[in-house]
């Protein structure tokens, strides 16, 4: 629980004053505690955690089974572990702590001063996480049900319609919230991973030689002895796909949660490793022939309540990932780089959010993948492809922390840049002959994610650009002269613009208009609404200065990333407070509310614009512009997506005339009179 301050600041000299919040107090996530551990358990080991299921599988495919295969195999997910993993994640990516979050586009938030070009790698980054959201659910629920093919009454069940339905409800309840059913995540975790431990106990009891794959000699002996041995890289690197969510749900854990349970997390999935390296060295048959080593090497009484289990452990993975996946697009919005959207709280819980046109994408896109490959087997080729590309972004924006917020030595960081890179590069060229194989099917779908993210934020930018800028205080006398003009009937007593501009002493020059063109829109007070994007996640101040006494006021309400914006709330609440402290003298005098209705009368005025024929772009903007009008027809209107009331706002439809057309040569035709 978060103890609230405020504070004002004030500047006499043009009767400016500045009011903050701050926080202190210490977030419950930074402690550790048996229940805080466990939390971690369930909400961040989901996708790493279900990796047992899929991976050695994959590793050993249609090959022939053989003692270099199956210890190399096991010493290059042993490594991967150690180095992607625990030293790049839970080490160094977990030092990147934007007030006690992670994820890439906090890690971007941090770093993005430092480098105008680092927004490509962080687009390219967000856009394979989300198409990781469609895979994951997708292979890690297939490959649980498909462990019914082990018990013969149940072997004849189809698996598709079962993972379908499986995977319909696990985005059906995303509408109700996850707080509820969450709190049963962790135990699940915990008994997942217990599992995973004792049966390879089990095992590497009965072998246990197994333990020396754990020498990085046998992953050097795959890599360059074994025919094509370096192509197996991209089946090893299954083992490490969730890594991403180590950094991306710090928020939810703390670091220090998430570094004591990754120390038991890696030993009971190492220990399932090697208890499955023992059981394909000792089970006699040349070849797997479609059988899954995981839960070939379970007690067959055992069995149904293994596949129960792993099934579980399956939902909560992708449960996991499609709550990753709405964060990820919440912050993308509050940082332009996607279309407003509607986004729900289904709870009170902090941070827990819903989104409903993300959820329907994803659900579609795992449906589609289901159907496209039918079992887990084909799954595998297009896993894998668009997670390597997500971890050599992080690598890339993770140097720059480093190198400009950590200041470390200019040598260390490019000695980190270049063995993950090198590492990371190898995985990728690994899966890129998985491409035709299916891995064309995450390229195409973190293709059209970059794609709304690419024309979202450039749009933004070409607009930005070509917007025109006043000088506000030039018509400042000439709106207050307005105001008591009473010749013209008043439209409210507060009139509200949201505006762009930063500057206290700008305004678009298109608001301008709006207020004096046609029909001048009179009002008491004219207030000049700026929402400002901080780089920190939940930053909630604002900052208030008086141009015209009572008349003029420019508001920057400054927001952290990850913080709706309801701006109606906001200002009736800044109201409150001014007219509370008496300090800008609106207690003097009528506020627009009455005896027959108590509340503040004010009108917000929304600039909604159209892109106008008359223009001249160059291709690429006119590609970027025309595509980003017409994902904007399935976006949220203007004012839902800053929190305002039908009723309190004001609509007007706006030509952007970037560039007029010019150069065309008009003349007057004269006819002859005979």
């Amino acid at each position: 629980m978060h103890i609230c301050t405020e504070f004002i600041i004030y500047t006499m000299q043009d009767k400016s004053f500045i009011t903050s919040v701050g926080h202190s107090g210490v977030s419950n996530h930074s402690k550790v505690t048996f229940a805080t551990l466990l939390v971690a358990l369930g909400i961040i080991y989901g996708d790493i955690g279900t990796s047992p299921l899929y991976t050695f599988k994959a590793i050993i495919g249609k090959r022939e089974i053989s003692e270099l295969l199956v210890l190399g195999g096991v010493s290059c997910v042993f490594w991967t572990l150690a180095l992607q993993t625990t030293i790049k994640y839970v080490w160094l990516t977990l030092k990147a702590d934007n007030q006690g979050e992670g994820g890439i586009f906090s890690l971007y938030s941090l770093v993005r001063r430092f480098g105008k070009k680092l927004v490509i790698p962080t687009m390219i980054g967000a856009a394979a996480l989300l198409a990781d959201g469609m895979i994951t659910p997708a292979i890690s629920v297939t490959s649980a049900i498909e462990g019914l093919e082990k018990i013969e009454p149940l072997k004849h069940i189809p698996v598709v319609p079962v993972v379908i339905g499986v995977i319909s409800l696990v985005f059906f309840v995303q509408r109700f919230g996850s707080h509820t059913v969450g709190k049963a995540f962790g135990p699940i975790m915990m008994i997942w991973f217990s599992v995973l431990l004792v049966v390879g106990i089990f095992h590497v009891v009965e072998s246990p030689s197994v333990i020396r794959a754990l020498n990085p000699y046998y992953a050097y002996e795959l890599l360059t002895h074994y025919p094509k041995g370096f192509w197996i890289l991209g089946a090893v690197f299954l083992c490490t796909t969730g890594a991403e969510a180590l950094y991306s749900d710090l928020g939810h854990c703390g670091k220090s949660n998430i570094r004591i349970t990754w120390a038991f997390v890696k030993v009971c999935l190492i220990v399932n490793y090697l208890g499955q390296a023992s059981w394909l060295l000792n089970q006699g048959d040349l070849y797997l022939e479609g059988r899954n080593p995981f839960f070939e090497m379970m007690p067959h009484w055992f069995l149904l309540p293994g596949i129960l289990i792993a099934t579980l452990a399956a939902i909560v993975a992708s449960q996991a990932l499609i709550s990753g996946s709405f964060t990820l697009i919440n912050e993308a919005i509050n940082l332009n780089f996607w279309q407003r959207v509607d986004v729900k709280q289904p709870s009170e819980t902090k941070g827990q959010i819903y989104i409903p046109s993300v959820n329907n994408l994803l659900w579609i896109g795992c449906l589609l993948v289901i159907l496209y490959f039918q079992d887990s087997s084909h799954m595998e080729a297009a896993y894998g492809l668009a997670i390597t590309l997500a971890m050599i972004t992080t690598t890339v924006l993770l140097s720059y922390f480093l190198l400009f917020k950590l200041k470390w030595n200019r040598v260390l960081v490019y000695v980190f840049l270049i063995v993950f890179i090198l590492i990371e590069l190898s995985f990728f060229v690994a899966n890129v002959v998985k491409f035709q194989e299916g891995g064309y099917i995450t390229v195409i779908a973190g293709g059209i994610f970059f794609f709304v993210m690419y024309v979202s934020y450039f749009a933004r930018k070409i607009n930005n650009r070509y917007t025109k800028f006043e000088d506000l205080g030039k018509y400042a006398g000439t709106i207050a002269e307005l105001s008591h003009d009473a010749s013209i009937p008043k439209l409210a007593t507060h009139l509200i613009y949201l505006t762009k501009a930063d500057r206290r002493d700008h305004i678009e020059a298109r608001i301008i208009k709006s207020i004096f063109d046609k029909k001048p829109k009179r009002a008491d007070v004219y207030w000049f609404f700026h929402i400002n994007r901080t780089n920190h996640p939940y930053t909630l101040d604002y900052e208030v200065s008086e141009l015209v006494d009572d008349k003029v006021i420019k508001i920057v309400l400054n927001i952290g990333f990850r913080v709706q914006p309801k701006t109606e709330l906001y200002f009736e609440k800044i109201i409150d407070d001014l007219i509370a402290n008496k300090e800008l003298n609106l207690h003097l005098r009528n506020n627009g509310s009455t005896k027959y209705n108590p509340t503040i009368d004010f009108k917000f005025i929304v600039l909604q614009a159209y892109l106008s024929v008359d223009n001249e772009f160059t291709i690429k903007e006119s590609v970027i512009l025309k595509s980003y009008f017409f994902l904007k027809q399935f976006a949220q209107k203007d004012e839902a997506a800053f929190g305002l009331d039908r009723n309190d706002v004001l609509v007007e439809q706006i030509p952007l005339v970037y560039q007029p057309v010019k150069g065309f040569d008009l003349k007057r035709k004269i006819e002859q009179v005979l």
